[in-house]
């Protein structure tokens, strides 16, 4: 049964809730879901109180060396409209670089609405297999453009993280609703998996932060040039 965490908790995902070796990291499926918490209700909806811009949730994952911050920046370029690409192929996974360099971690796919039950957007991660360079990593998810469109976490309800093993058990779940606290907050750490003696823990966070920029969220964890 998968264990249920609270702000805080800390498991390792290799063991059950009775402490036994179960679980398979050779392939885990970071999964992260949410619904939006619509104004008005019925007469929202009959005039029009509803509508706006889709809500677009991105997930992003950054990995972090034994000195808590990113090593590895990736390359900036621009695409052929002209658009600025950063951290291209670095240690970051995000919508424009979805797959890291080591092939080990990577994005399925943006969704750009959250439409549908089950996971809005999923994040594979080989731990058993990813270098040991790496001591964590750290899951945030953002909303795209939220501070324009006036979104935030606190219109997002049924809000989860999830790790799921390579057999398909689920291991454990945090779920997050938004409320007073959420609101004018568009990015949020949700939870981080980390090294430890060997293993694997997973710690549930929901620290969120008022920009829509992920990457200023990053910042604090890259080495000063």
């Amino acid at each position: 049964m998968a264990i249920n965490l609270q702000k805080g908790q800390t498991i390792n995902l290799r063991k059950n809730e009775l402490g036994n070796n179960v679980y398979d990291l050779s392939t885990v499926t970071i999964g992260l879901g949410w619904d939006v918490r619509r104004q008005g209700g019925f007469l929202g909806s009959l005039f029009g109180m509803n509508d706006g811009p889709d809500y677009d949730l991105d997930a992003v994952a950054f990995l972090l060396d034994e000195n808590g911050k990113v090593a590895d920046l990736g390359k900036t370029f621009f695409s052929g409209n002209g658009r600025e690409i950063v951290l291209y192929q670095s240690d970051v996974i995000y919508f424009n670089s979805m797959r890291h360099p080591s092939g080990k971690i990577w994005l399925t796919g943006d969704n750009r609405t959250g439409a549908g039950d089950g996971d809005d957007e999923q994040i594979i991660v080989k731990l058993d297999q990813l270098d040991e360079r790496y001591q964590k990593i750290v899951f945030v998810v953002s909303i795209y453009n939220g501070i324009v469109n006036r979104q935030h976490f606190g219109m997002i309800k049924n809000a989860f993280i999830r790790a799921v093993d390579a057999r398909g058990k689920e291991i454990t779940k945090f779920s997050l609703s938004g409320d007073a606290s959420m609101n004018g907050m568009c990015s949020m750490i949700f939870a981080e998996a980390y090294r430890h003696n060997g293993d694997w823990k997973f710690r549930a966070i929901g620290e969120p932060y008022q920009t829509d920029n992920f990457i200023e969220v990053i910042v604090p964890f890259m080495y000063r040039k």
